[in-house]
């Protein structure tokens, strides 16, 4: 059977019909394709890139069996047919490491392959690099809004289909969320599980407070979800119970003036001897309404729509262009779309504090003083390095964090110097030289 996420069936039409022109034409010299954002998306100061485990995931085991090949025979000629089910990918990949924090033109992978597995590859990277980046960004805003809070995914069943609630659960963990509640997802990639109870579980009792015994004693220490009818007297009812010998963790409010009813249910625990048991709170939230919470006593937030789907900036233009053929660089000249041409690398640097200086985007075979943030991750299909916990990456994101300046941290537009090296410089007049005279 055909897995639907994995097949390489699963891209747009035309990296086949391409793939038949080239082979067909000989053209399989080696080219370098980068996947970069033209602009980032306003009020986004930087983006996380994010998705490069997938990608990397999806080269190194890229091929076709006979069911996917058999699909293809009645819209492809049997020499294309006999190359594909050859065909594995054998290319070098360059990437930034996932949780990288980057800008508008800057590559965060470049794929050098024979052109057509180059081509072909495109749109399933693309894909996964742009979902789990858009996500990853859209978390770190919360993050740094709120570092000292409890964050969980609550997003799977808002998300855009089945595979986008599972990477958004990763990107989210990744950009330094603490857990969610999506159960895949934690099995598949180590994120830690939260979870409460529905508003449909008080309901099927004829008593709220029995709802919350019956629920305590097969979850001790559990969160009862107490804003179904009356959340004040609600919580009086936990510490009813509490007083009974059962064990509660948290309570969750999720509607209503969430500040108002946090205060009033911290006093009501806090008198019932509960200083102990924590408030969580969830309902329609996003970065900005977690900052207009954070004087409330709640200890942390389940944020599902606002996350997964990034509803205030739902896209990333991305791309993924050919820069480098047949030993030649190649620029793409469009109106609005024009591309810096070759391989390139971002050399960062940073102030005395350790504090993100400035960037300079540049060609790869440049020597220039500052940290070279895109490195070798796969030689000739295989991957250079084994997979490490996501947990790595996650703690490799907050740091990055942490280089960023103040203004950089908030949630309104603040600028990053970024240069052009005089070397990128001139090799994009020289191709555009080239390009004017064979046009």
């Amino acid at each position: 059977m055909i897995d639907p996420l994995s097949t390489p069936l699963l891209t747009d039409l035309y990296e086949y019909t391409m793939l038949q022109t080239y082979i067909e034409l000989g053209m399989e010299h080696e080219a370098a394709f980068e996947f970069f954002v033209r602009r980032l998306p306003e009020h986004r100061n930087f983006l996380v890139a994010a998705g490069l485990e997938q990608a990397l995931d999806f080269l190194e085991h890229l091929a076709f069996g006979e069911e996917e090949l058999a699909l293809l025979k009645d819209r492809f000629p049997s020499h294309v047919i006999d190359y594909l089910g050859q065909l594995r990918f054998t290319g070098d990949v360059h990437a930034m490491p996932e949780g990288t924090l980057f800008f508008s033109d800057e590559p965060i992978l470049r794929v050098t392959a024979p052109l057509p597995q180059a081509q072909l590859v495109e749109s399933r990277l693309m894909s996964l690099l742009n979902f789990q980046t858009l996500i990853a960004s859209k978390a770190a805003r919360s993050v740094l809004v709120a570092p000292d809070r409890l964050l969980v995914d609550f997003g799977l069943r808002r998300a855009h289909g089945a595979e986008a609630g599972i990477l958004a659960a990763r990107a989210s963990y990744l950009a330094g969320f603490s857990g969610t509640a999506t159960v895949l997802a934690g099995i598949q990639y180590g994120i830690p599980l939260y979870g409460t109870m529905a508003h449909s579980f008080v309901q099927a009792h004829e008593d709220e407070s029995k709802a919350f015994e019956h629920f305590a004693a097969s979850h001790p220490g559990s969160t009862l979800l107490i804003d179904t009818y009356d959340t004040e007297k609600a919580a009086r009812k936990v510490v009813a119970l509490t007083k009974r010998g059962l064990s509660v963790g948290s309570v969750r409010i999720d509607s209503g003036d969430l500040a108002r009813h946090a205060a009033n249910v911290r006093t009501i625990l806090d008198e019932g001897g509960l200083g102990h048991v924590s408030i969580f709170a969830s309902g329609n939230l996003d970065e900005h309404k977690l900052k207009d919470l954070l004087d409330a006593p709640i200890d942390g937030f389940g944020i599902g729509t606002a996350l997964v789907t990034s509803s205030d900036y739902p896209t990333l233009d991305s791309a993924y262009k050919l820069e480098e053929y047949n030993g030649r660089a190649r620029r793409k000249r469009s109106e609005g779309k024009a591309t810096w041409p070759g391989r390139k690398q971002v050399f960062r640097s940073y102030d005395a504090r350790g504090r993100m200086h400035g960037d300079v985007l540049s060609l790869d075979t440049d020597r220039r003083e500052g940290e070279a943030l895109i490195v070798p991750v796969m030689k000739q299909g295989r991957r250079l390095a084994g997979k490490g916990p996501l947990s790595e990456i996650r703690e490799r994101t907050l740091r990055n964090y942490e280089a960023l300046p103040d203004a950089m941290k908030g949630l309104y537009p603040a600028s990053y110097p970024i240069e052009v090296s005089p070397a990128l410089l001139a090799l994009a007049e020289q191709a555009d030289a080239l390009q004017i005279n064979r046009a």
